[in-house]
């Protein structure tokens, strides 16, 4: 069955104000998703809500706006655990976005626990913030950086290598759940678990997915998981990071200041057991109670529904863009997430995705912050559209219009 046949998404969609809006005096039509996702009313109230009524520092005081903004403050947390399936809160920790998460496993663990000639594997999709932390951890303890290759267009991971990679000294695997430039929907559990059976630690990239589809940590059998609150319809500058208990236990402050410790004197300081002890500071407090009501909102309509409709989409996208002539297409021909990279012969992406906009359809044009994997393929740049569950198959229908009349344009 279609999940447009279960949900009701034209409803959904008019809890979006955003997108009610014309761009260049036509309707917009916002398929910039995997870059950031819009936010629904019940998260623009929530944040409103707590502005207005609880607005105080946390952990520290005693007064009642205090407790209710430090209540709300681990309620996000709690429920941080329960959308990804954690054992408990306390291996969640509020970060930035996914971006910081990484680095904090960077920092902390891989400085703990790496020397000279220690091996970090990556794949050749990875996004910049899941290669330039280890490409500086690297140079900081003498490890090496290898990588899993992706096989061509289709953007597929070449598994045949995994085996003799995982046994060269490897002690961190760090992979992408899903692939921002190629939409490749990558097979993390059994990555996971090849890995886990050498001793390796586990990191997955859940930027792209967190927001799209269910995410079981347990079942993933991932040591760390990390995702931005941006691309899940909540605000930007909170993220959340999961790290398994024992693993956290043994991880150093990733940096220091109020809020992390149990005390401090002139010669010595003792920290707070995780996930206290990497939130330094003042936390950003309004986000994670944005984020819970973005979480509560996802589940409310079902992860499952919403994996559905964006994967009908962009399947819809990738076959319609496939029949135009003068095309290049990149990631798999199916059984891909919901967006679709591609190039129109003899047309820079900047040029598509600049008239695009003024035709009120947004793109993204760029490398996506995956250069290495641009370059592999031969490419500067992509053109990419990028689908969520408020988007519809008329606006399918629209950005395909806008791409024929971009292609008579440039006499394609």
């Amino acid at each position: 069955m279609s999940a447009a046949q279960t949900v009701d998404w034209a409803r959904l969609r008019k809890d979006f104000p955003i997108l009610e809006q014309q761009v260049h005096g036509k309707p917009l039509v916002y398929l910039d998703n995997a870059a950031t996702s819009q936010k629904p009313r019940a998260v623009i109230d929530a944040l409103r809500r707590y502005y207005e009524t609880d607005n105080a520092n946390v952990h520290r005081g005693i007064h009642e706006l205090s407790n209710r903004a430090t209540a709300a403050y681990e309620a996000a947390r709690g429920r941080a655990a329960k959308f990804i399936n954690a054992a408990n809160a306390e291996e969640i920790v509020f970060t930035r976005g996914t971006t910081e998460g990484i680095n904090l496993i960077a920092q902390s663990w891989g400085t703990k626990n790496l020397k000279s000639g220690d091996v970090i594997l990556l794949t050749e999709m990875e996004h910049h913030s899941n290669l330039v932390p280890w490409q500086l951890l690297a140079g900081r303890t003498g490890a090496k950086i290898l990588y899993v290759p992706v096989t061509g267009d289709e953007g597929l991971l070449d598994l045949s290598k995994l085996d003799s990679l995982l046994s060269s000294g490897v002690k961190i695997f760090s992979m992408v759940h899903i692939s921002n430039s190629l939409g490749t929907v990558n097979p993390v559990a059994e990555l996971c678990a090849r890995a886990r059976r050498r001793g390796i630690v586990t990191v997955v990239d859940g930027a792209q997915s967190a927001g799209h589809c269910p995410v079981d940590v347990r079942a993933l059998g991932c040591d760390f998981f990390a995702f931005s609150g941006h691309k899940t319809c909540g605000p930007t500058g909170i993220g959340i990071l999961y790290g398994r208990r024992d693993l956290l236990d043994a991880m150093p402050p990733y940096q220091g200041g109020g809020e992390m410790i149990l005390s401090v004197g002139y010669d010595k300081t003792e920290f707070k057991h995780p996930p206290h002890r990497f939130e330094a500071g003042t936390p950003d407090i309004s986000g994670p109670i944005g984020l819970h009501a973005a979480m509560d909102y996802l589940d409310a309509i079902g992860r499952h529904n919403i994996w559905k409709h964006d994967q009908e989409l962009a399947a819809d996208a990738y076959q319609r863009l496939a029949s135009l002539k003068k095309v290049r297409l990149f990631g798999p021909r199916r059984d891909r997430a919901g967006l679709v990279s591609f190039l129109l012969k003899d047309v820079h992406a900047h040029d598509v995705v600049t008239l695009a906009d003024q035709a009120g359809v947004a793109l993204r044009g760029g490398h996506h912050c995956t250069q290495p994997l641009m370059h592999k393929l031969g490419v500067e740049s992509t053109a990419r559209a990028s689908f969520y569950f408020y988007n519809t198959p008329a606006e399918v229908d629209r950005f395909i219009e806008v791409i024929r009349e971009i292609q008579k344009f440039f006499g394609n």
